[in-house]
């Protein structure tokens, strides 16, 4: 695990660590305390919610707001600049990265004066294994 922020590597963050680590998709706060109560890790939901958040400015995790406006998070593969291609079916996700992109928003920085521009780009489409059941 990387510690990027200088913080300290607590028990209730790697604890949180081991269960993004494995996954390919991105979980929510209350997933991710449901998911340690069930491996018998005593972590509370005010920590769980404060560790993903510093977690999250490290740069060690990802980000997303679901429809019904919660975040769900989910461990970094890159420090790179990427994007994410976000099954709707079952939340698998992969980073892509999309050339052009970035010099499209710089374009319309100088066009429009922004500054501190930051931007997320999440496609949401339906993975193969999905569109595979689908047809099922």
């Amino acid at each position: 695990m990387r510690n990027t922020d200088n913080s300290r590597i607590t028990r209730q963050r790697i604890a949180i660590m081991a269960i993004l680590e494995p996954d390919t998709g991105f979980l929510s706060a209350k997933r991710i305390h449901e998911l340690l109560k069930a491996s018998s890790q005593r972590v509370g939901l005010a920590t769980v919610y404060r560790t993903l958040q510093a977690l999250e400015d490290a740069g060690q995790l990802d980000s997303v707001r679901l429809p019904d406006g919660s975040l769900a998070y989910r461990s970094c593969t890159t420090t790179k600049q990427h994007h994410h291609l976000i099954c709707r079916h079952c939340g698998r996700t992969v980073e892509v990265e999309l050339r052009g992109l970035e010099k499209l928003l710089k374009q319309a920085n100088e066009h429009y004066g922004y500054t501190d521009l930051s931007h997320q780009v999440n496609i949401l489409g339906t993975c193969p294994e999905c569109a595979k059941l689908q047809l099922n």
